[in-house]
């Protein structure tokens, strides 16, 4: 990249993100290439990453008025879940993770309803933001989802919410937390319980009746970047206590470009599709991996 394009890049993110502690603008740097290192050690360790303190003091309160604006746009919905946003199946037994279901209560925020010149969407386009995530995860490049609904997303926790085990769509998850609740709302994971060559549903079944030997907990702060391999640890967000919501930026990236959410799960989780979706369900999809959603 030249250096007037570099130049911009970095404007762009001063104040936001503590470019002195964590110098994702120079990649290429020593300090850059330690940070690259550290994080790329901790997520090949339990495929989670935690950035405290990402955003500096100064820029929380900016980041946390702009959610607290949007929140209100966010669509609930209570439903009960398995793990994989699916229907169960009679054949298995009822002990069967498949056949698990529990609460489901939170709410989100569409990107369609997220501005060009919001604080978090120019952090999510940011070429240098995209670059750093790239290199974390291992991976060339990665790209902005060309979902409309889910691309840049606000997860808003009010008293009582939750979300239960699960694992994600994509194969990992970027977030960025902007408001803690008063308790709860606790980040809890397994590390990689399963694979694309696998389920293991042996392994989430223990994780689903109380097993806590492989988890790990998180109490996230505002302010904390998390970069998570969702789709291969189950993981979840105790229920949330108190009248605080807890609001938490999800900026979704794909490795590869033209990303879809299925129709399906956008209308459980926005409460309604966009024209691209509509366009899926005439046309079917599918997924690269065998792994259910």
């Amino acid at each position: 990249m030249h250096a007037m394009s570099r130049r911009g890049d970095d404007a762009s993110l001063q104040g936001l993100i503590d470019l002195e502690r964590y110098p994702i603008h120079d990649p290429q740097g020593e300090a850059g290439c330690r940070l690259i290192a550290d994080c790329r050690r901790q997520l090949e360790a339990d495929g989670c990453v935690v950035l405290e303190r990402f955003v500096p003091e100064a820029a929380l309160a900016g980041l946390e008025r702009e959610t607290e604006r949007l929140s209100p746009q966010a669509h609930y919905n209570q439903t009960e879940t398995n793990p994989y946003n699916s229907a169960g199946d009679p054949a298995l037994p009822a002990s069967h993770p498949v056949n698990r279901f529990d609460d489901r209560t939170n709410g989100f925020v569409a990107g369609d309803r997220i501005g060009e010149d919001t604080l978090i969407r120019q952090v999510y386009q940011n070429p240098d933001f995209q670059r750093f995530v790239a290199e974390v995860v291992g991976m060339e490049t990665i790209h902005p989802y060309a979902d409309p609904l889910a691309d840049l997303v606000v997860n808003v926790l009010r008293e009582g919410c939750q979300h239960p085990w699960h694992y994600d769509t994509n194969e990992f998850i970027v977030t960025l937390m902007t408001r803690r609740a008063h308790r709860g709302g606790r980040f809890e994971y397994a590390p990689g319980l399963r694979s694309p060559e696998g389920e293991n549903f042996a392994a989430v079944q223990r994780v689903l009746d109380g097993d806590r030997a492989r988890l790990k907990s998180l109490d996230l702060a505002p302010g904390d970047l998390q970069v998570f391999f969702g789709r291969y640890s189950l993981h979840r967000v105790t229920p949330v206590e108190g009248d605080r919501e807890r609001h938490t930026v999800i900026f979704a990236y794909a490795k590869e470009p033209g990303f879809i959410g299925r129709p399906e799960r956008a209308r459980r989780i926005f409460g309604r599709l966009a024209p691209v979706h509509e366009r899926l369900l005439k046309e079917g999809m599918q997924r690269r991996d065998n792994l259910a959603d």
